[in-house]
């Protein structure tokens, strides 16, 4: 069930960016009074789902759901329609146009996505505004991954600074280090403050390592709710206990307590509880995926958020704002993929339907589907044949030199461009086929 569910959220988030980005193209076609012959959501190789025709444009559903595509008259596209490109150019065609329509047809679906983006993040922050736990309320420090042990980090410690970046959200200290080359970290530790040098090559290295926290809150484990019938029930936890001991070691932060319990899968063991201020003592089973079957009080019941409400025109900029920095970090995070730990981790369908949770919330729907968005706006305006940033590389050579490439240059670049996009999607997809075996 949880599969589906983030199925049915990745195929709807897709299909509605998909016909944004195709509506573009769409738009500036019709402006400049070019023929769109198709404009379809999937595919459809041999057939199709459903279509109809009104005036000179079939619409349709495709059965391969890997995208979709608008076929618009006298372009050297997908379909490599080369009967049409045979015959003289008829003023109705995208060859017969200026080469700044051309680019605005070929841009349209770019600008779109983008816009698309920042809209529905200005919506988000006007219905929901923000809201996250300041650094400064983190009374019991942070937790950090492994990994940050190594260069002198502890639990506990508190990052004030990574370079001067003033740290008011734990998951900006990953961000610094990963996408800004971090050198060194001001921190806190009791009464001591110190500076922690972050090591060359530390970035790929978290990379490499499939790093997906640096840090995080550090809070006390106090149960919220208890899952009927689960080992937690049987074994006697009740909501509000707070528990600190796992076989007689102390434990009294909530990812002290789900580590060790990894270690313990399908074992019993013994854990201490302080409940109405009496220290009791449980023997609770564990299952196969390192559980007891309880949900804890949350980070921010325990330390507090800080909470942003927008009205509708002040969410506008916070929007605008929102979108361009995720695509700037999503951008100098792109040149990770040009190295061996990077590439690694590409990821196809599998990867992107993660982002979704195992539930419908509109919220991260939404919030996904914008990210999704400028994702889609950057990978398509990329120089690669095939792509919409092929066309605009071959265009703008166009209007600064005078000289328009020949058509049988443009059908070998189009078929070297789609050869290199299938290769890229046999391998991210292929990468998630092997991660989920690994996993099992």
């Amino acid at each position: 069930m949880d599969f589906i569910i983030k199925a049915l959220q990745l195929i709807l988030s897709l299909s509605i960016l998909v016909i944004l980005h195709e509506c573009g193209h769409f738009f500036f076609a019709k402006l400049f009074k070019v023929k769109v012959e198709k404009f379809y959501l999937f595919f459809n190789p041999w057939f199709s789902l459903f279509k109809f025709k009104k005036g000179d444009t079939e619409y349709g559903i495709g059965w391969l759901p890997l995208g979709g595509y608008v076929k618009i008259a006298g372009m050297i596209d997908e379909s490599m329609d080369k009967e049409q490109l045979a015959k003289p150019p008829q003023s109705w065609e995208f060859r017969s146009h200026p080469a700044w329509q051309r680019l605005l047809i070929m841009v349209g679906g770019v600008l779109v996505n983008v816009v698309a983006a920042i809209v529905i993040f200005w919506l988000i922050l006007f219905k929901w505004g923000e809201a996250y736990i300041p650094a400064e309320n983190a009374k019991y420090g942070f937790a950090y991954h492994p990994i940050a042990n190594e260069i002198g980090l502890h639990d506990g410690d508190r990052v004030l600074k990574v370079d001067t970046f003033i740290i008011d959200n734990v998951n900006d200290i990953g961000k610094y280090i990963l996408l800004d080359g971090a050198k060194a970290m001001t921190v806190v530790r009791g009464d001591s403050v110190f500076d922690v040098q972050i090591p060359d090559g530390f970035a790929l290295r978290m990379v490499a390592d499939k790093v997906k926290a640096f840090a995080d809150y550090r809070f006390p484990n106090i149960v919220d709710s208890v899952v009927p019938q689960s080992n937690a029930a049987k074994g006697g936890l009740l909501k509000n206990d707070s528990i600190v001991m796992v076989n007689g070691a102390e434990m009294p932060y909530f990812h002290n307590f789900t580590a060790e319990l990894t270690k313990h899968k399908s074992e019993k063991v013994n854990i201490g509880v302080y409940r109405n201020g009496q220290l009791v003592s449980l023997s609770l089973d564990v299952d196969a995926n390192g559980k007891v079957g309880f949900g804890p009080k949350s980070p921010a019941d325990i330390l507090g958020y800080r909470t942003i409400e927008y009205g509708f025109l002040e969410a506008f900029p916070a929007g605008v704002s929102k979108g361009m920095g995720i695509l700037v970090s999503y951008v100098k995070q792109f040149k990770l993929v040009f190295t061996r730990e990077g590439a690694k981790q590409l990821g196809g369908f599998g990867t992107i339907g993660s982002l979704y949770p195992a539930f419908w919330d509109w919220h991260t729907f939404w919030f996904t589907t914008a990210f999704l968005s400028l994702i889609l706006a950057f990978m398509n305006i990329l120089p690669i044949p095939a792509l919409d940033g092929g066309h605009v590389m071959f265009l703008l050579y166009e209007m600064i030199t005078g000289r328009k490439p020949s058509d049988k240059f443009l059908e070998h670049a189009q078929i070297i461009g789609m050869l290199l996009l299938l290769a890229l999607l046999l391998y991210a997809n292929g990468n998630d086929v092997v991660r989920w075996i690994t996993s099992r």
